[in-house]
């Protein structure tokens, strides 16, 4: 196939599904980790086709719902700084954090604003140079080169008011977290196709071979994500779990080694913090010491209050898919996209959101 419309064929969607029905003997659950797969599946209406014996969990693939609130409230507490200028993608603006929001923050005086690129970041960083400006870095592998490049961009250009809030978390070493916890049984992962443009497909091949997990990467057409299941069903029904590409035109195995470059260069590996998780090694991304001077953490050192989570909400059950947002008692009924409790309902790729908009299925366990 060519053109993406033809990833897009109803008839051939069914024809895929029809494939996997016939093929799936065994009841299986499956994880799709990408918040984007998680929407796409519900907004083309691949749930309905999928056979009662595959059951769909989502994961924790949601860059602001996996932002833990100590990470949101320092964010807040630099926004209330002077002469500071908080720059993030819209999402980030109304999740809730222990005390506030970053809209909240915005609404009371603080200079917050929402940009499409970290271009737009430097940009405004050089339009005003009596303050400073700070960009929350959020993301996968995905955002990360770009950030890093921003980086190499204000100290080439020499932007000495441009910073990082660098609160970006590496895919692999979550997913081992989430298998090594072991309170859901996982039989094939739906591997993002974004982040794997970046990493390739090698970083996945130790969940087959240390935990019999099948793994199949997959894209964001309807018949992207059908190719990814029908792979993992097959691997499954023949005891053979491995990671396989199903999204070919955009991902190769070694990935993309000039974005990995950037990344290296600029970050190095660290522990993170983990909405729902908590703290796991080896799944973050600092800025190195021979950026420091446009790490935020390095040039505006912040103490916010402990953080408090709002009782009720179960958006960490639901980002490590041992719950459903439907299991949630505040889903709906307190928390809704217009007053949201937690950011799996902010976000345009939380679980949360993409029940309350496209509904459920037939499956009551689907995310």
């Amino acid at each position: 196939m060519k053109f993406i419309d033809e990833y897009q064929d109803s008839r051939l969607a069914k024809g895929l599904a029809y494939k996997i029905a016939q093929r799936s003997t065994k009841t299986i659950t499956l994880m799709e980790f990408c918040g984007g797969h998680t929407h796409d599946l519900r907004r083309h209406g691949l749930r309905q086709l999928d056979p009662e014996t595959v059951e769909m969990r989502s994961g924790p693939g949601c860059p602001v719902c996996v932002t833990a609130t100590a990470d949101l409230d320092r964010a807040i507490a630099l926004a209330q700084l002077p002469d500071v200028i908080i720059t993030t993608f819209g999402d980030m603006m109304r999740v809730p954090g222990s005390y506030s929001s970053l809209q909240q923050s915005k609404a009371e005086g603080a200079d917050v604003r929402i940009v499409y690129s970290t271009t737009d970041a430097i940009e405004l960083a050089k339009a005003n140079p009596g303050k400073s400006v700070i960009f929350i870095g959020l993301g996968f592998e995905t955002t990360a080169p770009t950030i890093a490049a921003s980086i190499l961009k204000a100290r080439q250009e020499r932007v000495e008011n441009f910073h990082v809030l660098s609160l970006n978390k590496l895919t692999p070493p979550v997913m081992k977290t989430l298998l090594d916890s072991g309170e859901i049984k996982l039989d094939g992962i739906v591997c993002p196709g974004h982040v794997s443009v970046i990493i390739g497909s090698h970083p996945y091949e130790f969940i087959p071979r240390e935990y019999r997990v099948a793994c199949a990467i997959s894209g964001f057409e309807p018949l992207d994500i059908l190719l990814g299941i029908d792979k993992l069903v097959e691997q499954i029904e023949k005891g053979e779990p491995k990671v396989e590409i199903a999204y070919a035109r955009g991902v190769k195995p070694e990935g993309n080694e000039r974005a990995r470059q950037l990344i290296e260069d600029v970050f190095e590996i660290a522990e993170a913090n983990w909405r729902g998780i908590g703290t796991v090694p080896a799944s973050g991304l600092k800025v190195r010491g021979k950026y420091e001077q446009f790490d935020a953490d390095k040039a505006f050192p912040v103490n916010p209050k402990p953080p408090r989570e709002v009782k009720g909400c179960r958006c960490g059950d639901v980002i490590r898919g041992s719950a459903t947002p439907l299991e949630c008692k505040l889903f709906r009924q307190v928390c809704t996209p217009e007053s949201p409790v937690g950011p799996c309902m902010v976000s345009g790729e939380g679980a949360c959101a993409a029940n309350y908009q496209y509904g459920t299925t037939h499956n009551p366990h689907s995310v």
